[in-house]
């Protein structure tokens, strides 16, 4: 039985198992940082260019945090010592900016979570570095087509198992596979929460969905199998296969009528070519 419990400003900010459901303030404070997130990858696109270094990049999106009134909450989380994560071609999620030269026909997700005034805004984005490959910018479209078609799905009286069979139905009509081992979680004021967002499902199953769940829905989608495995490091996860594997995600809230979507680029640059 899924357990929903209103918020206040007061409410202990624990993980309980229990989905929390927020207010005016709550979703207030996930427009700012979800703006900020935004505006970040906004600003990242004229970098993300042949010959600039990973490192570079964690560069900006640190200092576009601070000047934000913000700052990157993955810094330090979980022994973290970046401020996002870059995934690169066969890279499926959690890559550490670092040396890595970008070189042309790489495709890279960018992740960031500005975390301001308490309030996390967890987002990613593929961006097309240089000359990319037809079969590549086919899968960044179509992981792109698979997020907004699960987030039609997103509105009350709708189940989580909507949105993944969404986001399944699409990745496997073009033979994709959909990464099962990383998911989709709750967000807010703690940066990972209840209920997990898996990307794979059947229609009406799942917690449902009720106006004020805050959740990132954020697919993983590989040219190959879906399997993958995780490097010695502890956080690089990297498809077993090698294939390519792309991702988009965006933080939404439900409102009473479907879903406020918080991380959207001011730009309208929400998926590539850029």
């Amino acid at each position: 039985m899924t357990e929903y419990v209103s918020v206040t400003e007061d409410t202990p900010m624990a993980r309980t198992g229990a989905i929390k459901l927020h207010g005016p303030e709550g979703f207030e404070g996930m427009r700012r940082a979800g703006r900020l997130a935004a505006e970040i990858l906004d600003a990242l696109v004229p970098h993300v260019v042949p010959g600039v270094t990973t490192g570079e990049l964690d560069d900006i999106v640190r200092q576009m945090s601070l000047d934000g009134g913000g700052v990157p909450a993955t810094l330090g989380y979980r022994g973290y010592t970046h401020s996002c994560c870059i995934s690169i071609n066969h890279v499926v999620c959690h890559g550490i900016p670092g040396d890595r030269v970008l070189k042309d026909g790489d495709i890279a997700n960018i992740d960031v979570t500005p975390l301001v005034d308490g309030w996390h805004g967890d987002t990613s984005r593929m961006f097309l570095v240089g000359d990319v490959g037809l079969k590549a910018r086919r899968l960044v479209d179509v992981t792109y087509e698979c997020l907004m078609l699960g987030l039609e799905q997103a509105r009350p009286g709708n189940f989580l198992g909507d949105i993944s069979h969404a986001i399944q139905t699409h990745a496997e009509k073009h033979r994709y596979g959909v990464v099962r081992d990383f998911c989709g979680h709750g967000v807010g004021r703690m940066f990972h929460d209840a209920p997990e967002v898996v990307h794979v499902g059947r229609p009406k199953t799942g917690p449902e969905l009720k106006p004020g769940m805050f959740f990132t829905v954020e697919p993983m989608i590989n040219i190959g199998r879906a399997d993958v495995k995780l490097l010695d490091d502890g956080w690089t996860a990297v498809t077993r296969d090698r294939s390519l594997s792309a991702q988009f995600e965006h933080s939404i809230g439900i409102t009473e009528d479907g879903c406020e979507i918080f991380t959207k680029s001011p730009k309208g640059l929400d998926r590539p070519p850029y």
